[in-house]
C-alpha cells in the first residue's frame, strides 16, 4: 500500500483548487438552484421554512454538479440534466435529515441541524417530503431507465442506512461491513449521479465506466471525510469534530488502529465504542495516530481515487472530462 503522509497533528495535503469546476458549471448549476427552489414550493408553511433554511446552509452540491459533468463528458445537448441534478440533491438532502435524526447530530454544515431547531418528526416528515417531490419530477423526466438507475439507489441507500445503525457501538465492525456501509450509503448516490449522464446520453455502453467513477469517488470522499472527523477543526469542518466516534461509530481509522493494538488498548477502545462520547477524542485519535490508522486509510482513500479517474480515459477529451477527474483528485486533498 503506498504510504500517505496525512497525521493528526499535521493538516491534510491543500485541496486542489477546484473553483474552475463551479465555473464551467455556473450556468447550469444556476438552473439547478433555480428548480430546486421552485420544487420546494408548498402551500406548508413549515416545508417552506425548512426547505429555506437547507437551502440557505450551503453544501458543496457536488452530487449534482457530477450530473451535469457526466451528461456533459458523454456528449449530452438537452436539458433533461438539470431536473436530475436538482432530483439527486433532493435524495441526498433527505438523506441527510433523516441521518441527522439517527444520529442525534446538531450540526450540519455549520449551522444548528434541522432536527436540532425544529424537532425529529418535522425534519423526518420534511426528509419524506423530498423523497416523495423527487420521485414526482422523476415522472416528467419520462424515462424508465432513469426511474430504475434512482429507484435501485434509494433502495440500496435505505439499506445502507439500516447497516450502519446495526454496526452503531459494535467494536467488532471490520473493513467489510465497513465498506459495505459506504459503498451503499455514499457511494451509490455519486454512482447513479455518474450513471445517469450516460443514460441520459443514450449511450448504455457507457454505464458501467461513469457508475464506476461515481462509486470509486463515493467510497474516497467517505474515506477521506472519516479521517477528517478525527483530524479537522469544528469551523472547517461544519460539524463537531468526533461526531462518530460520539456516535459510536466505527469508521475506517479507527478498525485500523483497533486491529493493531494489543488486548488492553483494544479493550479501551472498545468500551468507548459502546458507550459512545467526545471526551476521549484526543487520546484515540493518539491511537490512530501511533498505529498508521490515518496514514493508511487515506492511503486507501487514494487508492479509490485513482481508480475513478481511470474509469473514464475511455470517454472523449473534453473540460467536462477534465473536471471529472480534478474532482476525483479534490475528494482526498480537501480539508473539509
Amino acid at each position: 500500500m503506498e504510504q500517505a503522509t496525512l497525521h493528526a497533528d499535521t493538516p491534510p495535503e491543500p485541496s486542489q483548487d477546484i473553483r474552475h469546476l463551479f465555473d464551467l458549471c455556473a450556468d447550469e448549476m444556476a438552473a439547478v438552484d433555480r428548480l430546486i427552489r421552485e420544487s420546494l414550493d408548498s402551500n406548508v408553511v413549515l416545508i417552506r421554512q425548512i426547505a429555506e433554511y437547507i437551502i440557505g446552509s450551503g453544501g458543496k452540491r457536488l452530487r449534482p454538479m457530477l450530473v451535469l459533468l457526466a451528461a456533459r463528458a458523454c456528449g449530452y445537448q438537452g436539458d433533461h440534466h438539470v431536473a436530475l441534478a436538482a432530483i439527486i440533491e433532493f435524495i441526498h438532502t433527505a438523506t441527510l435529515l433523516h441521518d441527522d435524526v439517527v444520529d442525534e447530530s446538531e450540526l450540519r454544515r455549520g449551522q444548528e441541524s434541522v432536527h436540532a431547531v425544529w424537532g425529529n418528526a418535522a425534519s423526518v416528515l420534511v426528509g419524506d417530503f423530498l423523497y416523495s417531490r423527487s420521485f414526482q419530477m422523476m415522472v416528467a423526466v419520462d424515462s424508465m431507465r432513469v426511474m430504475e438507475v434512482l429507484s435501485n439507489a434509494t433502495n440500496t441507500i435505505a439499506e445502507g442506512e439500516v447497516e450502519q445503525l446495526l454496526n452503531m457501538h459494535d467494536p467488532d465492525v471490520d473493513e467489510q461491513r465497513y465498506f459495505s456501509v459506504i459503498e451503499k450509503k455514499t457511494a451509490k448516490l455519486f454512482e447513479a449521479a455518474c450513471q445517469l449522464g450516460a443514460v441520459l446520453t443514450g449511450r448504455p455502453e457507457l454505464e458501467e465506466p461513469l457508475a464506476t467513477f461515481g462509486r470509486e469517488l463515493g467510497v474516497a470522499f467517505q474515506v477521506a471525510d472519516d479521517v477528517l472527523d478525527y483530524t479537522a477543526d469544528a469551523d472547517t469542518l461544519g460539524k463537531n469534530v468526533g461526531d462518530d466516534l460520539a456516535e459510536g461509530k466505527p469508521t475506517l481509522p479507527l478498525i485500523f488502529a483497533r486491529q493493531r493494538l494489543g488486548e488492553e488498548q483494544r479493550a479501551r477502545i472498545d468500551a468507548i465504542i459502546r458507550s459512545g462520547g467526545r471526551d476521549q477524542i484526543g487520546e484515540i485519535v493518539g491511537l490512530i495516530q501511533d498505529t498508521g490508522g490515518l496514514r493508511d486509510s487515506m492511503a486507501l482513500a487514494r487508492e479509490r481515487s485513482a481508480a475513478a479517474q481511470r474509469s473514464i480515459a475511455l470517454l472523449p477529451a473534453s473540460a467536462w472530462k477534465d473536471a471529472m477527474t480534478d474532482l476525483a483528485a479534490y475528494s482526498v486533498s480537501r480539508n473539509h
